[in-house]
């Protein structure tokens, strides 16, 4: 907690990835090209899902509310990355510092939850295909996207407010890109060690019971699949699941290797390595993932095109 005798930092500086002046033209250049691909990629996700009738099914819901979190997420880190490209000190201001550790939290989090969700849709889709729109129905679907949204939220709120109430009085720069916990706590002269406690409970309790969720999911449909006659059945089924299990793994890989490590294990350059993976490769792969290997969605998507083109080449003719 605060401590009484301690002068309030106005504003954080963010070191960023390279201190070579060099490199820093190049990084902006790749790193811009990456965020509009993202932005690009999961708004058009989006609109794709929303737009075609045929994509109206659970399955599609969650994608489109994953695709909605991993670009509001990239738009929380990103932008303010490519600033410290382009200026020789990248100031953030104290609450905006705490704006962004908490929103990134917040969209962590329902990332993490919502992949569940969509495993136990995927559970539903394949162990109990007839029951399926029963089960699922829009109440449910709404329900597993809700309470991954409030609980992140809450969660990310208590985490932000807890690392603000500490009293910085080492120093205000940041060795990383953004605003992060383990960059921050080592800033602060206060006692830590109930707060990095937190850390490590909150992040695996999260990390556990969604993983949970996902293994116990992919059991019983291994066993669904491997029970099934047609050897169409099975590639299908496979087939189905394929984007997601890759997205899992991605995801969930880059999170144990992030936060559920001692803290005494942390080197700020790993980190920072990794948390360009994990907060701006991740959410432009996604839709790579899920669009490239699902033929509904490139279709959907050659219908939309089509429509446009011919759109287009009415209003020329005219």
């Amino acid at each position: 907690m605060a401590q009484k005798n301690c002068t309030q930092v106005r504003e954080f500086i963010l070191v960023g990835l390279r201190d070579r002046q060099e490199l820093k033209m190049p990084l902006f250049v790749t790193f811009l090209s990456i965020y509009l691909f993202t932005a690009v990629g999961n708004l058009g996700l989006i609109v794709v899902i929303r737009t075609d009738s045929r994509l109206n099914t659970p399955m599609y819901f969650f994608l489109s509310n994953l695709a909605f979190v991993d670009f509001c997420y990239s738009s929380v880190i990103t932008p303010k990355m490519l600033g410290n490209f382009l200026y020789q000190q990248n100031v953030i201001s104290f609450s905006a510092c705490a704006a962004q550790l908490g929103c990134f939290l917040a969209f962590m989090t329902a990332e993490c939850l919502l992949l569940a969700s969509m495993a136990y849709d995927r559970y539903v889709a394949i162990c109990s295909p007839l029951l399926y729109m029963v089960v699922m129905s829009p109440g449910v679907c709404v329900q597993l996207v809700a309470v991954p949204y409030s609980y992140s939220f809450l969660v990310a709120l208590f985490h932000a407010v807890l690392t603000f109430r500490l009293c910085y009085c080492h120093s205000n720069t940041i060795n990383h890109f953004y605003c992060d916990d383990m960059p921050l706590l080592r800033l602060t002269c206060s006692d830590t060690h109930s707060k990095q406690l937190w850390i490590f409970v909150c992040a695996g309790v999260m990390f556990i019971s969604s993983l949970l969720t996902v293994f116990v999911s992919y059991t019983y449909i291994i066993s669904a699949i491997l029970r099934m006659r047609s050897a169409e059945g099975r590639r299908k089924a496979f087939s189905t699941c394929g984007s997601h299990v890759l997205a899992v793994t991605i995801f969930y890989g880059t999170l144990f290797f992030m936060y559920l490590q001692p803290s005494s294990n942390h080197s700020l350059d790993t980190d920072k390595m990794a948390s360009v993976f994990y907060t701006v490769i991740i959410p432009m792969l996604n839709p790579l993932i899920y669009s490239l290997r699902n033929k509904e969605v490139k279709e959907a998507l050659k219908t939309i095109l089509k429509r446009k083109i011919a759109f287009m080449f009415m209003k020329f003719r005219k």
